[in-house]
């Protein structure tokens, strides 16, 4: 017998101030799944801090106990969250996983065209508002004229696929003009086409000047201070605890999207997790203990494969993103790079909290751009920010990357 549509998601708000709030998925499972959900935990800025997850390959049962900011939008949430699941027939009640090969259409692309008056803050402020209405940053082209006037070209998408009717373009227009009130000179939306989209896309190779300083970590192998990292972390693999599975269990420091970052590296893998536990304990140590299993069904047993997939772990874990403010000249760069999913999904809010961060610091941005990019093997998702000069001078290089680390994590 099948489960109510309603039934999918059942998200249970704290009735006391600094509990957690509970959110349970109960639907068909598939790869990637846990990846998933997290990604939109973290989108709407709420942190886990503990969790269940539970599968038979084909129908799976998680729990999240998550801290929300007072003004989730709870009716919001669990319409992503609904999404994402994999649809359930209701004569069954078990569905298979969709189809891999039938990739879904790709988003449209619109491009959001602000000219306005240049203040402390605003890019951030800009960036809020497009959050808040769901609308997707893909890429941005930030520059400052000498006479402080600011052209902001952001190539966006909309979650909900509406941004092509009047309503919705005046609604960002509405958002906009009340956060910026008489600083907007001209705005426009307008869909772009494939050829605009492939036109405004950014290299695929980086230089090697930019990419050895955000990478010098991986290439001498040597991490940076405690304060920008996230220290101490321990993974190990045990295959005598079960038959058919291997326990992976780790040990760390909390970070913001956290389990993001576990799930994501294990979908990029294509594992299974059949049994996860996941909580924080005092100190915000974190325990997390997964029965895993490859897409073959079996245990991880090769020596090999365990050792690739432990030190993946230890990495994206040690640093999820790569931060770095370099002096090019004249100027200061701050460089952020932000591993994109094989799914093609990137972490969200980066840019968000890369502005606040500067926003925080009195710092103004002279120019921004994000681009996709392939550095190694894999692509990552990088942000270019050009520090304003004068601003830029008064504040050691060392504070802007640690303060913009601890936003990125959650530090702050």
């Amino acid at each position: 017998m099948g489960i109510l549509h309603d039934d999918v998601v059942i998200i249970r708000p704290s009735e006391k101030e600094g509990d957690p709030s509970v959110i349970t998925v109960n639907c068909p499972d598939k790869t990637g799944l846990g990846s998933d959900l997290c990604r939109i935990l973290l989108f709407f800025g709420l942190s886990i801090v503990r969790g269940d997850v539970s599968t038979d390959g084909k129908w799976c049962y998680i729990v999240f106990w998550v801290v929300c900011k007072p003004a989730t939008r709870w009716e919001l949430l669990k319409k992503r969250l609904v999404q994402a699941c994999p649809s359930c027939s209701s004569a069954s009640g078990i569905s298979y996983y969709r189809s891999e090969l039938q990739s879904p259409k790709p988003p449209d692309v619109f491009l959001i065209k602000l000219c306005c008056v240049d203040r402390k803050g605003l890019l951030h402020d800009v960036t809020q508002v497009l959050s808040s209405l769901e609308l997707n940053i893909k890429k941005v082209k930030v520059s400052t004229t000498p006479d402080g006037t600011v052209v902001d070209l952001f190539f966006i998408t909309d979650t909900r696929e509406l941004l092509h009717t009047k309503y919705r373009q005046e609604e960002t227009y509405k958002a906009l003009e009340d956060v910026m009130q008489d600083a907007v000179i001209n705005f426009n939306i307008e869909k772009v086409g494939p050829e605009i989209t492939a036109c405004s896309q950014a290299s695929p190779y980086l230089p090697s000047a930019i990419t050895d300083d955000i990478f010098n970590l991986e290439m001498s192998n040597d991490l940076p201070s405690v304060s920008l990292t996230s220290n101490n972390v321990c993974v190990t693999m045990d295959n005598s605890l079960s038959p058919a599975h291997t326990l992976v269990q780790i040990v760390c420091q909390d970070h913001k999207g956290l389990l993001y970052d576990i799930m994501r590296t294990l979908k990029d893998y294509n594992i299974q997790i059949s049994y996860g536990r996941f909580y924080i304990k005092q100190g915000r140590k974190c325990e997390i203990d997964l029965f895993i299993m490859q897409s073959d069904g079996k245990k991880i047993v090769d020596p090999s494969k365990q050792s690739a997939l432990s030190s993946r772990l230890k990495m994206e874990l040690l640093q999820p993103l790569r931060v770095t403010v370099v002096s090019r000249g004249p100027d200061t760069e701050l460089l952020v790079a932000n591993p994109v999913e094989l799914s093609s999904k990137g972490r969200p809010l980066v840019f968000y909290d890369i502005t606040l961060a500067l926003k925080m610091l009195n710092t103004c941005i002279f120019s921004a751009e994000i681009g996709r990019h392939m550095i190694g093997d894999r692509e990552w998702e990088v942000y270019r920010i050009l520090l304003d000069e004068g601003a830029s001078s008064s504040i050691p290089r060392r504070k802007v990357e640690e303060e913009v680390w601890k936003r990125l994590m959650g530090w702050e």
